[in-house]
């Protein structure tokens, strides 16, 4: 027999398995020799109290054999001729390799940037120096922009495939079985470029290919149909082509509207990077439990609406830092990640504001690039209000609901350093405004949030594609292009490395139905 329960569990208890045997056990009324095995199948924090606990869900067995919380994946040798190309490994390109590796196609992903290891360098660069390489950044390298910031494996995206599979297979690839249980797993990135790499490795264990330094300078395309693609140096054929680009690949974009293949606007969102410490986050959230030290660092999730628009926060990294992820000189765009432990002693977010068709007046010249055109545009003048480097500019919170300039600054986990600036006129009135109010609100939801120690840094832009690729509903297939499939964030129809890695899992179904 199997008992599924929840319990509520001390944080200093909670990996007592001994002790969540005996709390089943007394739940059940059953003797404790009676229980074969306790296994956890999830667990949160519940911080509504004075103490907060931990909710854990378990499985009790009695004179059955437990189940695996996963299942691998057994990938085999690909013999097929059939070739299927994919421009770009994030999380939605190696997904949509090792989806197409199960199905018997080879995959070819051909990835701009560096390996993990490789890419290390320009990140120490880029930070140290301010000097952007455009191919190799935290946006562009092997696993995308995910790699390097947290690894945050949480979301919402659990009707459109299988969530458990995908984190099944990154278990299968070395991170923690933990992902499996936890209510907001993260793996952090000082572990996802393992991660990634051992991907790697089976993809080309199984035949597949990885080709880095390999930016995509034209596609090859007869009577709207694709053939493959051109990079700098050589040319690629293949049976279908996945779009799998991310949303920061412009140059894409712009070769798409040079090939004249259809494009649309799509909302996005905007705004600045909120940094506190983390110690008033943990007391924020937990209060003055005097065992903190059991708890994971506290994060937190805060929306709401102001007028018609949307506020919320977005990417919050708990023990975490902020870090430039600009991809191209003369710009400056801001990002948070954490390792593992999350144990650095700053807390931040990006709070962002929704920007939808009316924000575009003004823009309308570009057309479906006019939300591009704006994010562009703000990039740019964070960039100059910085001093031309990539230093932030940056305020007080307390200083830009008031305001005024900010006099001095907090201290930073972000490297470049900051300057103090108005950030109003960085973000315009449209996204301050918004801002303003929702800090408001979020003050009254967690008493302390709004306070002089909090700073804001300016921008945060690129929390999905202001562009989407459209597909058919049905095939997945471009509705003008046969045989191109547009996937993940770049394409507009994820947010995130679950979702997106769903995207490109699912994509590569749609991608063998085509060819049979």
């Amino acid at each position: 027999m199997i008992h599924t329960i929840t319990l509520r569990i001390q944080p200093d208890k909670l990996d007592d398995l001994e002790f969540i045997k005996i709390s089943a056990a007394k739940l059940l009324k059953l003797d404790v020799q009676d229980i074969d095995l306790v296994q956890v199948l999830r667990r949160s924090v519940d911080a509504r109290g004075s103490r907060p606990v931990f909710q854990v869900q378990v499985a009790v067995y009695q004179g059955e054999d437990a189940t695996e919380l996963f299942c691998p994946v057994f990938y085999q040798g690909v013999k097929q001729r059939k070739k299927v190309l994919i421009v770009g490994s994030g999380p939605a390109g190696l997904f949509a390799a090792l989806r197409l590796i199960e199905r018997g196609l080879t995959p070819i992903v051909l990835e701009r940037g560096k390996d993990v290891k490789a890419r290390r360098f320009d990140l120490k660069t880029l930070q140290a120096a301010g000097q952007v390489n455009p191919n190799s950044n935290f946006c562009f390298g092997e696993g995308g922009a995910g790699t390097y910031s947290d690894g945050k494996l949480y979301t919402r995206s659990t009707k459109r495939g299988d969530v458990k599979k995908i984190l099944s297979i990154m278990v299968q690839h070395g991170a923690v079985k933990d992902i499996l249980v936890n209510a907001h797993p993260h793996i952090g990135s000082n572990k996802l470029p393992r991660i990634i790499k051992a991907i790697r490795d089976t993809i080309e264990k199984c035949n597949g290919q990885i080709h880095f330094n390999s930016r995509v300078t034209d596609l090859i395309l007869k009577n709207n149909k694709i053939l493959g693609a051109q990079t700098e140096n050589r040319e690629f054929l293949a049976d279908a082509v996945i779009l799998a680009t991310g949303h920061s690949a412009r140059d894409i974009y712009e070769l798409l509207d040079k090939r004249h293949i259809l494009m649309e606007a799509k909302d996005y969102a905007m705004g600045v990077r909120v940094e506190h410490s983390q110690e008033l986050i943990n007391a924020i959230q937990y209060g003055t439990y005097k065992d903190s030290h059991f708890l994971p660092a506290a994060s937190y999730s805060l929306a709401c609406q102001v007028g018609k628009t949307g506020v919320y926060s977005f990417c919050m990294c708990p023990g975490g830092m902020v870090i430039p992820a600009a991809t191209a000189t003369g710009e400056l765009v801001l990002n948070g990640m954490s390792n593992s432990a999350r144990t650095m002693p700053h807390a931040n977010a990006g709070v962002v504001v929704t920007i939808g068709q009316a924000q575009y007046q003004g823009y309308e010249k570009f057309k479906h690039f006019a939300g591009l055109e704006l994010q562009k545009e703000t990039e740019k003048k964070a960039f100059h209000a910085g001093g031309s480097t990539q230093a932030a500019p940056a305020q007080r919170l307390t200083d830009f609901i008031k305001g005024r300039i900010s006099s001095t600054l907090p201290t930073t986990s972000y490297i470049p350093g900051m300057v103090t600036y108005p950030l109003q006129e960085v973000l315009g009135p449209h996204i301050s405004g918004a801002l303003k109010q929702a800090f408001q609100i979020f003050g009254q939801k967690m008493k302390g949030y709004v306070t002089e120690d909090a700073t804001l840094l300016a921008v945060e832009s690129r929390t999905s594609s202001p562009v989407r690729i459209p597909r058919v509903k049905d095939t997945w297939m471009h509705p003008q292009i046969k045989g191109l499939f547009p996937l993940g964030e770049g394409s507009g129809y994820a947010g995130g490395i679950v979702s997106s890695a769903i995207d490109g899992d699912t994509g590569a179904d749609a991608v063998c139905a085509y060819l049979g």
